[in-house]
């Protein structure tokens, strides 16, 4: 045999010996682990995805846009498939709002995912996609946006990490309402290449959008509410300061607002305790505007009429306990009308006393206080109110001005709104419309006569005239009434009243014979030398009216 035969048979075997292998490595592949391969190239080449609701619009009685959803994108990287890391990051920075190096940094690290943006918006993540840099992909998901920012943020609250399958509602109506705002989310089928682009999306379960929520805010009027607390913030430097506005016919609240501010687009930016509604939460000792109750009630079972007489002297004594006026003066007559308009500590305890500790105690309750109001708002106090078995020689001393039991700003706006509507206790509320279809209100229920309310409305005139605890304030053209309340904290370090910590507040509406609009203002330890409600809380009250007053077309008389 020639030498080129046998190198040519070699050649032959050798090419024959290579067959013979790559046909026992088919049968191989084929044979027994023929279903592991194929699973493990199916979870490489095929993904099930989630395909997120479109959460439900929040919008103010108007239809103006308080929370939106919008398209985004989770954008995430394997490392591994990027094979020009420093190029990729420089091409990607300035789309993701990253530095070069804070990109690097993620393309650097020594695993097979990384998220390189959460919820960027889509046609952001659009331009970072259209790099199509192997290894880079996105996955939709939706971004919740406030549109007006801190705008009620309290009341809206806000929703969590959109990563989550379906992001849920972390605080306020968010979170009370998340089961309706939230819809259901869907699923498809991805097919992707060998370098993660997909290929092929196939729909298995249609998303399903949340519903629309329309509330009874309007965002001028809370604007408003809120730039004057803003004010309040500048002037006073209390801890915390709130408004409520509404109507206290219906019970339809058309502000809410508490400052400091937060904004609902950048929740980690504040503690989470910042985004309380403290006009639902926030329990605080009334102070002198809880004087209406006491005389409510006693005008109510006949036991004195807007012009009885009363002899008050600068201070009384009860139970071992001395109760002054907030001024000095010699023993004066004053009326029904005069003890409330100059708000007399004394006077008021002379008034409960003729009414007695257990018809006083039923009135306490029937104006609401003790209880939830119903208001339609997550984590609402109900204050607290002494057991009648627990009233002291002393109680009567101070439970009639305020001291001694808790509300919260909510309780007192809708007891007002019983005085303001001729007797009937409204049940608060915020919502409007669930899915575009009107929210079932609840029956308010008459706790006065209507007698007993007209008296009492032109009493709380006297406030805001001449010689009132609040005659500084006026609106041109409306006649304004109310009550102004200033109340000593206790000081949680000594268990007593404080001499330096005061909420100051006034409760009030207008016009004061057929009031259609209610306002409370509460401030939480004014400082800068003010605390009275009338010096304080008054004028802010009468800033919000003169605003929403014309604004809402009301009359003037």
């Amino acid at each position: 045999m020639t030498l080129i035969q046998r190198r040519v048979g070699l050649l032959f075997a050798f090419f024959f010996l290579l067959l013979v292998l790559a046909a026992a490595r088919t049968l191989y592949l084929g044979g027994p682990h023929s279903g592991t391969l194929r699973r493990a190239a199916q979870n490489q080449q095929l993904t099930q995805e989630t395909v997120p609701a479109q959460r439900g619009t929040i919008t103010d009685r108007n239809g103006v846009p308080l929370a939106i959803s919008e398209p985004a994108e989770e954008l995430s990287a394997d490392p591994y498939l990027i094979k020009a890391p420093l190029e990729a990051s420089r091409r990607m920075a300035p789309l993701l709002g990253l530095t070069q190096a804070q990109v690097l940094a993620k393309l650097s690290v020594h695993s097979g995912f990384v998220y390189l943006a959460h919820a960027l918006p889509y046609n952001e993540a659009k331009q970072v996609l259209a790099l199509r840099i192997p290894g880079v992909q996105g996955v939709p998901t939706m971004r919740r946006v406030y549109p007006r920012g801190t705008l009620a943020a309290q009341v809206l609250g806000f929703v969590g990490a959109s990563s989550e399958e379906t992001p849920r509602g972390r605080m306020g109506l968010e979170y009370a309402l998340n089961t309706q705002l939230a819809g259901r989310a869907g699923k498809r089928q991805v097919v992707s290449d060998a370098i993660g682009q997909p290929v092929s999306i196939a729909e298995t379960r249609p998303e399903q959008a949340g519903k629309a929520l329309t509330l009874t805010l309007d965002a001028n009027i809370q604007q408003r509410a809120e730039d004057v607390l803003a004010a309040v913030g500048s002037d006073f430097h209390p801890k915390d300061a709130t408004a409520i506005v509404m109507q206290p016919r219906t019970g339809a609240i058309l502000a809410m607002a508490n400052w400091p501010a937060v904004d609902s687009n950048q929740p980690g930016a504040d503690a989470v305790e910042a985004f309380q509604n403290r006009a639902v939460s926030f329990n605080y000792e009334p102070g002198s505007t809880f004087k209406s109750v006491v005389v409510s009630g006693a005008l109510q079972e006949g036991r004195i009429t807007p012009s009885s007489g009363f002899e008050i002297p600068d201070q009384i004594e009860l139970g071992g306990r001395t109760i002054h006026d907030d001024t000095e003066h010699a023993t004066e007559s004053l009326t029904t009308s005069q003890i409330l308009a100059q708000s007399s500590n004394v006077g008021a305890i002379k008034i409960g006393q003729v009414e007695g500790p257990y018809r006083f105690n039923e009135w306490v309750h029937r104006f609401g206080f003790g209880a939830h109001t119903g208001v339609d708002l997550p984590s609402e106090e109900t204050g607290a109110t002494l057991p009648l078995k627990r009233y002291s020689g002393s109680s009567m001393g101070n439970l009639p001005i305020g001291q001694g039991e808790l509300v919260t700003p909510i309780q007192m706006a809708t007891a007002y709104s019983a005085i303001a509507d001729g007797g009937i206790l409204p049940v608060p509320h915020v919502i409007a419309r669930i899915g575009g279809r009107p929210v079932r209100l609840s029956p308010g229920r008459r706790i006065v006569s209507e007698r007993t309310s007209a008296e009492l409305r032109e009493m709380l005139k006297g406030v805001l005239a001449a010689g009132g605890t609040a005659s500084e304030v006026s609106v041109p053209g409306y006649t304004l009434a109310g009550k102004t309340g200033t109340a000593s904290k206790i000081d949680p370090k000594t268990g007593e009243y404080s001499k330096s910590a005061y909420v100051a507040s006034f409760v009030g509406f207008a016009p004061a014979s057929d009031p259609k609009l209610l306002s409370a203002v509460i401030v939480d330890e004014p400082q800068n030398l003010s605390i009275y409600g009338g010096v304080v809380a008054a004028p802010a009250f009468g800033q919000i009216m003169e605003f929403a007053l014309p604004y809402l077309g009301i009359s003037p008389h």
